[in-house]
């Protein structure tokens, strides 16, 4: 009995004699990204860097030698191919975008403001999520025999009478990359949108009703203002897919159409190393100015603290 009542006098002692440690406010924060931090410095900022530099080198068919030079991004700005890829990725990206924001927006209004039972919205959320879970490059492959001369499309459009011959244009051009590229990336857009869509208040679109606003006078002045978050972020998102993707140019094009990272590995597989860091580098400085001038539109950062 009397080590049981003297325990907790003993603990009690201890508690003062080692009183907690506590940090200021700034080394807590410092604490809790520097994980992070450490992450993307390590597998970003240094990666980056050294692009940076060798982007710089001389090479020629032997080696890549240490220097300071600038032709490498001369030749990379001046040659009239390097132009036309980039408008070409700029070229799927707007178009991507443009059509995964339309499906991506009214699939993720549906599921939030028309499905009122939350178990079935997200049964309905998880139906499109599923695909998702297999590979990439598998879903695109996949829409090789569906779009393929003698593929099931085809098939169906001579069996329902629309055309007498298959359609030549489905598949290996600009038409299949961008159906690829809408199937892959329009969970993307659905899935920011319907968060920023969740936060709205029912009350304020029954307002804007009860005041005489027409549904598309509603949606412009109430909806698409507060879902603007969203919108940016899964923007961001999609844009940044498809200017850095390489296998869905590749495949589904059949080699007629070129993106700026399949030229990066052209020049890889080449062992040009030097221009390709400084396509690199180029790339990045690129989708860095797009990021930006959406970032102009909206803060997301800004919205996001709110």
């Amino acid at each position: 009995m009397g080590t049981t009542t003297a325990s907790p006098i003993f603990a009690a002692e201890r508690r003062m004699a080692w009183p907690r440690l506590r940090f200021p406010a700034w080394a807590v924060s410092w604490l809790q990204v520097g994980p992070m931090m450490l992450i993307l410095s390590v597998l970003f900022a240094l990666p980056t860097f050294l692009f940076l530099a060798v982007s710089f080198f001389d090479y020629d068919r032997t080696g890549i030698y240490p220097a300071f030079m600038l032709d490498n991004y001369k030749e990379l700005l001046s040659t009239p191919s390097t132009w036309r890829v980039y408008v070409s990725s700029l070229k799927f990206a707007v178009i991507v975008w443009a059509i995964t924001l339309g499906l991506g927006f009214n699939v993720a209004y549906f599921l939030v403001f028309h499905i009122r039972n939350s178990m079935l919205r997200t049964v309905l959320f998880l139906l499109c999520a599923i695909p998702f879970w297999t590979s990439g490059i598998i879903r695109a492959i996949a829409w090789v025999p569906f779009l393929g001369r003698n593929g099931a499309f085809n098939q169906i459009l001579m069996a329902l009478g629309v055309t007498q011959r298959p359609l030549e244009f489905l598949l290996f051009s600009d038409f299949a990359v961008i159906v690829t590229y809408v199937h892959l990336f329009t969970l993307l857009m659905i899935g920011p949108i319907a968060n920023s869509l969740s936060k709205i208040d029912p009350a304020l679109i029954e307002a804007a009703r009860d005041a005489g606003a027409s549904r598309w006078r509603t949606m412009t002045d109430v909806v698409i203002p507060l879902s603007k978050t969203g919108i940016a972020l899964g923007s961001l998102l999609v844009f940044t897919q498809v200017m850095g993707d390489y296998f869905v140019v590749k495949t589904m094009s059949g080699g007629q159409s070129a993106s700026i990272v399949s030229m990066l590995s052209t020049e890889i597989q080449a062992m040009q190393y030097p221009p390709a860091s400084a396509n690199a580098m180029v790339l990045v400085i690129f989708v860095a100015i797009m990021v930006a001038l959406m970032m102009r539109v909206v803060d997301v950062r800004k919205e996001l603290v709110k």
